[in-house]
C-alpha cells in the first residue's frame, strides 16, 4: 500500500514539474543563486576578492585558524578547514593563491551559524592557503603555507 503512495506521489511530483517548466515559472534564472563569475575567473587574488566582497582590504587576524598540512603529498586533495571565534560571520572565502584561478571556494553562512566550514581542495603547486572572512560589514585574513610534492617524494 505505501508503494502505491509513493508512486503516485512520484507521477504527481513531475507533472508538477514538467508544467511549471512549460510554463515558465521554473526558468534557471529563478531556481539558481546568483554566480560571481567574475571572482571564479580571475587570475589573481586582487581582482578575487573584489569579485566576491566588493573589496581587496583585509586586516590579518589570528582569530582564524587555518588548518592545513604542512606539506600535501597529493595536490588534487589537500584537506582543509577554518574556523574563528568572531561574532557575526557573513561569509568565508578560501584562496590558493598560486593556482591558476586563486578563488576555490565561498562559504555564505547566516550570523547564527558557527563560523567552521572543512573541504578538499586542489593546489597547482606549493604556496599560501588564505581564508578570507567577513564578520560585521569588516574583512579579515590569515594564511597558511602549504608545499605541494610530487608524488609523495618530499620534494
Amino acid at each position: 500500500m505505501t508503494d502505491m503512495k509513493r508512486r503516485i506521489f512520484l507521477k504527481g511530483s513531475v507533472a508538477a514539474g514538467a508544467v511549471g517548466l512549460a510554463a515558465g515559472v521554473l526558468t534557471p534564472q529563478a531556481v539558481l543563486a546568483a554566480w560571481p563569475a567574475a571572482a571564479f575567473e580571475s587570475k589573481d587574488m586582487g581582482a578575487a576578492l573584489k569579485g566576491l566582497f566588493g573589496s581587496d582590504a583585509a586586516e590579518a587576524s589570528d582569530a582564524i585558524k587555518i588548518k592545513a598540512p604542512d606539506i600535501a603529498e597529493n595536490g588534487a586533495v589537500v584537506p582543509i578547514t577554518i574556523e574563528t571565534d568572531m561574532e557575526g560571520v557573513t561569509q568565508i572565502a578560501l584562496i590558493a593563491k598560486e593556482n591558476a584561478t586563486p578563488v576555490v571556494s565561498d562559504f555564505h553562512l547566516t550570523e547564527q551559524s558557527v563560523p567552521f566550514v572543512s573541504t578538499r581542495i586542489k593546489m597547482g603547486k606549493t604556496g599560501d592557503v588564505v581564508a578570507i572572512v567577513k564578520a560585521g560589514g569588516k574583512m579579515m585574513k590569515a594564511h597558511k603555507s602549504v608545499k605541494v610534492t610530487i608524488g609523495g617524494c618530499g620534494g
